[in-house]
């Protein structure tokens, strides 16, 4: 296939939906790890062209989303601080931290700047050298690269007033702490075909190995979601547990070693706490010693206290596939996307959102 269209072909979807229907013939629930896999599913009412013996489950991989309410209180601090710039993607600025939102605090003066590439900030930074410039740098591997070739252009063209807040997560980590948890329901996983774009798949092997559960990694198209759900029920109804590629024509085995070249020459992988589910050892990336200079928590001494998530919110549940958004006693009624209680209902990616604007209140 050539074209976008025929990723959304109605005979295409018709072949899948009926094969899939075909073959099941036991309860299977399949988690997608992505929050655009989500929104698609939603939005092109997959989820109700399913067997019923099908639940799909909506994983943590929305970066916004599992980004913890202490890294948004230490955002929040920084662009509060006098001479600072703070730079972040836009769905940041609605995310409640543990007291105001970056909207918020950009509403009472903070100077917070929306921009669509860290390479702006870089250049941001250059042309205020009396300002200090932070980069608000939240997403799982993908995203990674292009933060961490910041640091590197900052580097080489010798501009010292620019820093990066870097939350990342690493997304095999969480599927590894969702299989591990002892209320686990997860029959098999449809990977993220955007994050194997950049790490490849070997990742996925061990895991699925040691969990006996079938990973396909998939697209974000109808057409994609319907020939990875069949190709992982496939493996469940034979008693397999294999690494699939659904998404071949983006995704090697390798990866793009480039990009993970420019990864590992900025970061080092270190633990991190992931809002609604807690700390997951070695799921993160941090600014190594090398560049120290350009890691904002250590050029500010961010020393803030550790804060509790909002007990009203059940992100946690969601995303580790024991809920579904409509089962939040708050969802439509007192958590909405103008005011939400939670990082899923704001997001551009979230489960919630995709929900409150897919599917009906």
């Amino acid at each position: 296939m050539k074209f976008l269209s025929e990723y959304r072909d109605p005979e295409l979807v018709t072949s899948y939906i009926e094969q899939i229907h075909r073959i099941t013939t036991k309860p299977w629930t399949l988690m997608e790890i992505c929050g655009g896999q989500t929104h698609s599913l939603v939005k092109n009412g997959i989820l109700e062209m399913l067997p019923a013996k099908i639940t799909m489950v909506h994983g943590p991989g929305c970066p916004v989303c599992v980004t913890s309410v202490s890294v948004i209180d230490q955002a929040i601090y920084l662009a509060m601080q006098p001479n600072v710039i703070l730079c972040s993607f836009g769905d940041m600025l609605r995310v409640p931290g543990s007291k105001k939102s970056l909207l918020e605090a950009k509403a009472e003066g903070a100077d917070i700047r929306i921009l669509y590439s860290p390479l702006e900030a870089v250049q941001l930074a250059k042309l205020n050298p009396e300002k200090e410039v932070v980069f608000f740098a939240v997403g799982f591997e993908t995203t990674a690269p292009a933060n961490a070739l910041s640091v590197v252009h900052a580097d080489q063209m010798g501009i010292n007033n620019y820093s990066i807040l870097a939350s990342h997560v690493l997304v095999p980590p969480a599927m590894e702490a969702i299989l591990g948890d002892d209320e686990n329901k997860i029959d098999a996983f449809l990977a993220a075909g955007h994050v194997c774009t950049i790490m490849g798949i070997d990742e996925y092997y061990p895991i699925a190995e040691k969990y006996k559960c079938p990973m396909v990694v998939t697209g974000f198209e109808p057409v994609d979601l319907l020939q990875g759900i069949l190709m992982a029920v496939q493996q469940l109804e034979n008693g397999e547990y294999k690494v699939e590629n659904q998404y071949a024509r983006s995704v090697q085995r390798e990866g793009n070693k480039m990009a993970q070249d420019t990864i590992h020459k900025v970061f080092e992988v270190s633990d991190r706490v992931w809002r609604g589910i807690g700390n997951i050892p070695q799921s993160g990336y941090e600014v190594n010693e090398r560049y120290k200079q350009y890691n904002a928590r250590v050029k500010f001494n961010i020393d803030i206290p550790f804060a509790e998530e909002n007990k009203e919110c059940i992100s946690g549940e969601i995303m580790k596939g024991l809920k579904k958004p409509k089962q939040c006693p708050n969802f439509g009624t007192k958590c909405k996307p103008e005011h939400p209680l939670g990082a899923p209902m704001v997001s551009s990616e979230g489960a919630c959102a995709a929900y409150y604007h897919y599917s009906g209140v």
